[in-house]
């Protein structure tokens, strides 16, 4: 079993084709997302035409520390749990547009307005495979 980063993600000194094929091409779904945008982690696995919701979120928790993970997102739009105020730092840097929460709302926190911040991958993005 190959050795993680604290974050979930890769070592910089551990060679790309330890990991499988399809967590990279997870990954590399991962780094087109624009700033600004998401993709449910169904969305990924469609675009990507193989495995499914749980499978990217299983490479994501696995690997995406190396990746901008917080592009990569529940479908409800609520925040990944334990990683709420760092996704949110990069969500208000990049201009992700955010549902504010209602007051009864556990924490408070802010959701992602799915309607408005859901890339469809544009034009497949040049490089696809």
């Amino acid at each position: 079993m190959s050795e993680q980063s604290p974050e979930g993600g890769r070592y910089g000194d551990e060679p790309a084709q330890a990991l499988p094929e399809y967590a990279e091409r997870v990954l590399d779904v991962a780094e087109l997302i624009p700033p600004g945008r998401v993709m449910t982690y169904g969305d990924v696995a469609e675009w990507l035409e193989q495995g499914g919701p749980r499978q990217v979120g299983r490479v994501m928790a696995l690997y995406g520390g190396a990746v901008p993970w917080w592009r990569v997102v529940r479908a409800d739009g609520v925040l990944l749990p334990g990683h709420e105020q760092r996704a949110l730092g990069h969500y208000r840097a990049e201009g992700t547009p955010l549902k504010q929460a209602s007051r009864a709302a556990e924490g408070h926190l802010p959701r992602i307005d799915m309607r408005r911040a859901r890339w469809d991958g544009g034009d497949r993005a040049e490089g696809h495979t």
